[in-house]
């Protein structure tokens, strides 16, 4: 008899690329029911989707209504999970019960209706920890002792949610510990960074190759959401002290978009810095671009709550040396394990400017760094090997 997998996932990309999209094709290949439980509301988009706009899955996917909202900081958005929860509530009471459930987190409203079903029922519950909230808001509302308490409702739904699982599944070891700690269920954690599949991601690159003009030009490359957890104002300050000293032959290339972008974009501006702000690109245009790219950053603010993130598990796929100033301690590790980049001083433009320096004018440096950083994502981002260790997980 085959397993019926029921996946519920409030954030979704809408293609194979997507985490829980990958998973669910996975599940499928092995000859398990698959259905998907997600939003009709695009969270990146920030408007309704159709069914049209994704592409053919083997598996069913179901679209439960969520009001729209504009920005992710919101009451606006606090109320749309709650009624995208409420829906998602009424929906499960009326599906045939599944075998298991296997359930991202964030958001906390949409995965504590799904951990209140599967106790409800006697269904083995799996979460899978993508971010840590409320931790990610403290950046952005960060008022001491009054952040707190403020959030401190969002705390306990997420302990509540954590204790509920069965199996405990995250983008890093740090997220994973965050839940481990509430969790008397669970013997075990399972660490599975984001990544791509290597094999698809190289063919991506050949398909979609892109010819610089200048090859002079020293390409600075970042990619992803442009708000409040990403330091890109350091990275252009930087270039500013790096001009200053008369090189004049850097390009910083920024693929994505997000609430600060018009921000960023004015600061290279007023800095005189040579900057391409593209927007959100397609996934195998953004791909071709970067992979055409010298050096990438991660430039991670002060104090966010990002582990192991998408950005990672690209810019090592691409080969790129990387320019860190995270925080985090996990990939602060895996940056001087692999020898694959430099990390430098949390928004200290002086230090991210020296590192880069050092990256431009040795090149035997740089290229043994990109050598290394794509040896990481052969070894912990290649979906192909390590998603099979969360298939083995749901199927057993």
């Amino acid at each position: 008899m085959k397993k019926d997998v029921l996946m519920i996932t409030h954030f979704i990309r809408g293609s194979i690329e997507g985490r829980f999209e990958y998973i669910a094709s996975k599940l499928v290949d092995v000859g398990c029911n698959v259905e998907m439980v997600t939003s009709n509301f695009s969270h990146n988009l920030k408007k309704k989707r159709q069914f049209n706009d994704f592409e053919h899955f083997p598996f069913q996917l179901t679209m439960l209504d969520e009001p729209i909202y504009k920005k992710n900081v919101s009451l606006e958005r606090f109320y749309s999970h709650f009624i995208m929860a409420k829906n998602l509530k009424k929906y499960l009471y009326n599906r045939k019960k599944p075998d298991v459930i296997y359930c991202s987190i964030p958001s906390l409203d949409v995965a504590k209706v799904a951990a209140d079903y599967a106790k409800d029922n006697k269904i083995k519950f799996i979460i899978d920890i993508q971010d840590l909230w409320p931790e990610a808001f403290k950046l952005v509302f960060n008022i001491p002792i009054i952040s707190s308490i403020v959030l401190y409702p969002m705390k306990k739904k997420a302990d509540s949610i954590y204790s509920a699982a069965d199996e405990i599944v995250a983008v890093s070891e740090t997220y994973a510990q965050r839940a481990r700690c509430v969790n008397n269920k669970s013997t075990t954690t399972h660490s599975v960074f984001l990544g791509t599949e290597l094999s698809a991601f190289d063919k991506l690159v050949k398909d979609n190759s892109f010819h610089r003009n200048s090859k002079d030009e020293f390409w600075l490359v970042y990619i992803g959401t442009l708000g409040h957890s990403y330091d890109i104002e350091t990275v252009i300050d930087a270039l500013k002290i790096i001009n200053s000293k008369g090189i004049k032959n850097f390009k910083f290339i920024v693929m994505g978009d997000g609430p600060l972008k018009s921000k960023f974009e004015k600061y290279a501006q007023e800095k005189g810095i040579n900057a391409k702000f593209t927007g959100s690109l397609p996934y195998d245009q953004m791909v071709g671009i970067l992979s055409s790219c010298d050096v990438a950053v991660n430039p991670i603010s002060k104090g966010a709550a990002q582990s192991i993130i998408n950005k990672h598990g690209d810019y090592a796929a691409a080969g790129l040396p990387v320019i860190s100033t995270q925080e985090s301690n996990e990939y602060r590790k895996l940056v001087d394990e692999y020898q694959m980049g430099l990390n430098c001083k949390n928004s200290d433009a002086e230090d991210v400017a020296r590192n880069i320096l050092s990256l431009y004018k040795d090149q035997t440096m740089r290229k043994t760094m990109a050598q290394n950083s794509r040896r990481l994502a052969e070894e912990k981002f290649d979906r192909k090997k390590t998603y099979q260790k969360i298939v083995e997980l749901i199927i057993n």
